[in-house]
């Protein structure tokens, strides 16, 4: 009896379900569309095939690396000397509009003194002290301009040139050759070696043209004897010919 109890008090054993029992691993979940990879001997990863196409030679590389260094080297030397231009030419020019300015003053003063004859100096002492003041102004003035390179264009009597020059009209003077300044109506300033201002002139006509010594020079050298050079050197060589074989295979002929 008391061993049935005993046997009846012993606990159960608890029973475990088929997966408790048999143990697994985890195993790689199968993803759908992708197959195992297997290992294939003998397969190796795929090697880059070498470069066939050889670079250009070295001599041929140092060439253009020399071309594009002295193409440097010029481009920099040409900013350099722009640079060093525009320079010297800003500080040349740069009281160009300033000097322009003044040229009215120096215009005025001029017309102020000729609008007085000398007779009425003569009478007049103390327009006389006036006119002297007026010419030392004028004096001074052009001076300042001679410091600064401001000089004034010679136009009476010298061949018109239009960069130097503005013909205001013309007018019949047979003593004067054709295009010759025979008035000037505004004095022209220039400024260094460029214009500032030209001068109002005016030109004759009707007279002989002006002869360029150039063509007569020329005409001299091309002429001597009374005949030209070249028609002598042209004959000499004709009966030169003469003497040729080609003459003697004609005699025996």
């Amino acid at each position: 009896m008391n061993q049935d109890k005993n046997e009846e008090n012993e606990p159960e054993p608890e029973e475990q379900s088929p997966e408790d029992a048999i143990p697994t691993e985890d195993a790689p979940e199968d993803v759908p569309g992708e197959t195992p990879e297997e290992d294939v001997p003998g397969d190796e990863a795929p090697q880059e095939a070498p470069d066939n196409e050889a670079g250009p030679p070295l001599e041929e590389q140092v060439a253009e690396l020399n071309d594009k260094l002295l193409r440097a080297l010029a481009e920099a030397e040409n900013v350099r000397r722009r640079a060093e231009r525009d320079r010297e030419d800003a500080s040349k020019y740069a009281i160009t509009n300033f000097a322009r300015d003044m040229l009215a003053v120096a215009d005025n003063t001029r017309r102020a003194m000729d609008s007085v004859d000398a007779d009425q100096r003569k009478n007049d002492a103390a327009l006389e002290q006036l006119m002297v003041g007026l010419e030392l102004v004028e004096r001074e003035l052009l001076a300042t301009f001679e410091r600064f390179n401001i000089k004034t264009i010679e136009a009476i009597g010298e061949k018109f040139d239009h960069n130097l020059h503005e013909a205001m009209f013309e007018m019949e003077d047979p003593s004067k050759p054709a295009g010759t300044v025979v008035q000037e109506m505004e004095r022209g300033y220039v400024l260094h070696d460029r214009l500032l201002r030209p001068a109002k002139v005016g030109i004759s006509k009707g007279g002989p043209k002006a002869a360029s010594p150039n063509t007569n020079e020329t005409a001299d050298e091309g002429q001597k004897d009374g005949k030209p050079e070249g028609k002598n050197e042209g004959r000499a060589a004709y009966e030169d010919k003469g003497k040729g074989p080609g003459a003697q295979l004609d005699e025996e002929l």
